[in-house]
């Protein structure tokens, strides 16, 4: 029997290695099964250029757990170790096995997972005391016993072992029994080591059979060994993409709308197929979905930091040696390979996106209300997925026809060209309140399109700052975009100056004040201005309005931290009546003024004002009529306003 010291540079390893090393205590199950495969691959490596001479024999890794020794074991039929390599690989930290391997056979070895040396130790996180019985492959070699409790000090000696490989014992320490419970390991076993190249056996298979649970002699594995990923595009077909969608997410009950594979030998190794699910909202949006392995090792499925941020709406697998780990394999850490990757990455759903398009642009169309988010998305955080974006990136007009940005200047850019050269792009968010508007639009010949989208309003102030720098080739001339309610369609493509009404500015201040006195207000939320401008003499006595700037920047601040100051504003409509109207051009000059007394407070104290009071003298009712048509046109009549307009509609009648 050996006695010795661990090689470490200081006595307290093992507290930081229980501690901090590992961000979750979970990992050690993953470890000791990924250094088990290694030794299997390694013997089937040796195998295939003829240092392991004959049939290699059953080569599965188990797990088996005995309750009343409260034990967990982790075996395998792989390389082994001689009492030298124990010695060498375990009693000297970070000094990697997998490592010295693969630099040796590095033209033959194709998927060794260790590359640190201390995913062994691990173990000491959850154990009291941890063994290990190995006998080597090589001819004459004995097989050792190691035993440690989780200090510097351990045990090493020969020891008789039947067959080829390693087990390695885990004491269970009492604060975590719950890794000897079967169900909590095959859990952990189907989270880490699903895909694993090497067939990992956990106990045997059961079915329900009268009643109740029933062991069969079949046992039960826990990994696909050969996952969709590691296959050839050309050997797959669509339902097998389909399938390993399922087996990924087994809770989704949707189709994904299609796929990328990707398979990439330089400047890095980088293989995968990632997922296009339906997303239609934010509520939909489920993020850290897309599952990062090494060498089929499941490594985390928070992938932020290796693809950009919109494309952690996809789901689907990467896997990749060349993404540096730190040594528990749990946190990504930055460098040049990462960034080649995820521009990589980017490029390839780009270019697959194009081919959608360009190969069947109908059946495209019909996808883009479900991929639109993570699209428009990518386009307003990543320059480069913006520029082949372009050709692919759709608007939808109220009558469901799909175009490019480019397709859609060319169709409207003859009707919808005003006076200044600006192409103007009328658009809705709601069909249905901006009814009236889209049909005075329509009466023009103009098109309007359909901008309901959480990330709509952002999208359309992105093409119009490209349009006013000059940088998207897609944009052909300057262009605007305007909600189809923030003004008389008149002014919304103006065609020519404005045309002038024959009433002075007097007349139009008192029609003004004597509207304005009938208006609701509440200043804090919600304030009304009115204008008297000369519309077409067909379009509504009195309409509303809202600034297209102060409510596209109300709305951008709902998404967008720093503009707050635009949130936490009053809603603003301007008020217009129609001075072309007849019914309005009976009202001009009607009007009378009184002075009322008002009691208000200033300064803490009340006084008394005097207020000049505008009115049109038997001409209230058909004011206030007014004033309804047009909160009701725009969806702000309710409650008991509406009530009122109802009961005067019937009076007026």
């Amino acid at each position: 029997m050996a006695k010795g010291n661990i090689g470490v540079t200081s006595d307290n390893i093992f507290p930081v290695i229980k501690k901090f090393l590992y961000s979750d205590h979970e990992i050690f199950l993953r470890e000791l099964i990924s250094n088990a495969v290694d030794a299997t691959t390694k013997l089937k490596t040796l195998s295939s250029v003829g240092e392991v001479k004959g049939d290699l024999g059953d080569i599965r890794v188990r797990v088996s757990i005995d309750k009343d020794k409260k034990t967990l074991t982790v075996s395998d039929h792989g390389v082994g170790m001689t009492a030298e390599e124990v010695d060498k690989y375990i009693n000297q930290i970070a000094f990697s096995g997998a490592e010295e391997f693969l630099n040796q056979y590095k033209d033959k070895a194709e998927a060794i997972i260790g590359h640190f040396g201390l995913g062994f130790y691990s173990a000491f996180m959850v154990s009291k005391k941890v063994e290990i019985f190995s006998q080597s492959y090589k001819e004459d070699a004995k097989a050792v016993h190691w035993s440690c409790e989780g200090n510097p000090e351990y045990t090493m000696e020969d020891t008789i072992k039947a067959e080829r490989g390693t087990d390695i014992v885990l004491h269970i320490d009492d604060e975590f029994s719950q890794y000897l419970e079967d169900a909590t390991i095959e859990g952990l076993l189907k989270k880490y080591c699903k895909f694993l190249p090497v067939e990992i056996a956990f106990g045997k298979k059961k079915e329900w059979k009268d009643g109740k649970q029933v062991e069969l002699d079949e046992e039960n594995i826990i990994n696909d060994t050969t996952p969709a990923w590691t296959k050839k595009p050309s050997e797959l077909k669509n339902e097998d993409y389909e399938q390993f969608y399922h087996e990924l997410y087994p809770m989704q009950m949707e189709e994904p709308l299609f796929h990328i594979h990707l398979n990439v030998d330089y400047p890095f190794h980088l293989t995968g197929i990632l997922y296009f699910p339906k997303i239609k909202s934010n509520l939909d949006i489920k993020r850290n979905k897309i599952q990062l392995y090494c060498n089929q090792v499941f490594v985390t499925d928070e992938v932020a930091n290796i693809v950009p941020e919109y494309l952690t709406l996809l789901h689907g697998v990467i896997d990749s040696p060349d993404i540096p780990l730190n040594v528990s394999r749990s946190y990504l850490q930055s460098d040049n390979n990462v960034k080649k990757i995820s521009g990589y990455i980017t490029k390839k759903v780009a270019d697959k996106l194009a081919e959608l398009y360009k190969a069947d642009k109908e059946d495209f169309a019909k996808k883009w209300d479900d991929i639109k988010l993570f699209i428009q998305f990518g386009m307003l955080t990543d320059e480069k997925f913006y520029d082949k974006a372009t050709g692919f990136a759709l608007y939808k007009n109220i009558g469901g026809e799909y175009y490019t940005l480019s397709e859609y200047q060319n169709k409207i850019k003859e009707a919808q060209t005003d006076k200044d050269g600006n192409i103007v792009l009328l658009y809705t968010n709601d069909p249905d309140a901006h009814y009236t508007y889209i049909e005075r639009a329509k009466q023009k010949g103009y098109d309007v399109l359909l901008m309901d989208g959480e990330l709509d309003i952002h999208v359309m102030s992105q093409a119009e700052q490209k349009a006013m720098t000059e940088t998207d080739s897609s944009v052909e001339q300057k262009l605007r975009f305007v909600r189809i309610d923030s003004d008389t369609i008149e002014n919304l493509i103006k065609k020519e100056d404005a045309a002038k009404d024959t009433y002075s500015d007097e007349q139009k201040e008192g029609l003004r004040k004597a509207f304005e006195a009938l208006l609701p207000s509440d200043a804090d939320k919600l304030r009304y201005y009115v204008t008297c401008e000369a519309a077409a003499s067909d379009a509504l006595p009195v309409f509303l309005t809202q600034n297209e700037f102060m409510r596209r920047m109300k709305e951008m601040a709902a998404h967008q931290q720093g503009m707050s100051f635009y949130g936490q504003m009053p809603d603003q409509y301007n008020l217009v009546v129609n001075t072309s109207h007849p019914l309005i051009q009976e009202l001009v000059g009607k009007e009378t003024s009184e002075e009322v007394q008002e009691e208000v407070e200033k300064d803490g104290k009340k006084e008394t004002v005097v207020k000049t009071v505008y009115t049109l003298a038997n001409e209230d009712e058909r004011m206030k009529q007014l004033i309804d048509i047009a909160l009701l046109a725009s969806g702000q009549l309710k409650g008991e306003a509406l009530a009122k307009f109802v009961n005067r509609s019937v009076e007026l009648l």
